[in-house]
């Protein structure tokens, strides 16, 4: 039982207490490393309703952090994004943003006269992004050691 629920209007943060780290931590113990999979049961019913792969891997990310003592983040995203929401996502500012788009390092669409992107591409470029820093501070990194 998570301990308690701060409620937003796009995301929900679950703070979890001991007591549901400990029962995580228990039941990351008994879960396979890959592959886990859940049911839900219908209650009242006395049945059971199998979770999809996809759903159960994500129920088993939520499980590994509460049992790190993580707070959990929940957040819904539109299918599509503005320019500036897609640049505050990123971290740029909107015209770095447009240059990335219009050299076709992002995939966008035309609404009218408003440019809009896929959440699920500006997603994949802050991952990209992501792997850039992280690589170039490794090399730095490794520099330092030489």
């Amino acid at each position: 039982m998570v301990s308690r629920l701060v409620a937003r209007s796009d995301r929900d943060v679950l703070l979890a207490d001991e007591r549901d780290q400990r029962q995580a931590q228990a039941l990351m113990n008994s879960l396979p490393s890959h592959g886990a999979r859940f049911t839900a049961e219908v209650e009242g019913e006395g049945s059971a309703v199998r979770v999809p792969d996809e759903l159960s891997a994500m129920i088993a990310q939520v499980v590994h952090a509460v049992a790190r003592g993580h707070a959990v983040t929940i957040s819904s995203m539109p299918e599509e994004l503005t320019t500036t929401a897609a640049a505050q996502l990123l971290g740029v500012s909107r015209p770095t943003l447009m240059r990335k788009v219009n050299s076709g390092e992002i995939p966008s669409r035309k609404v009218g006269s408003h440019t809009r992107l896929r959440t699920v591409d500006v997603l994949r470029e802050q991952h990209a992004r992501r792997q850039r820093q992280l690589a170039a501070f490794n090399e730095l990194r490794a520099l330092e050691d030489d």
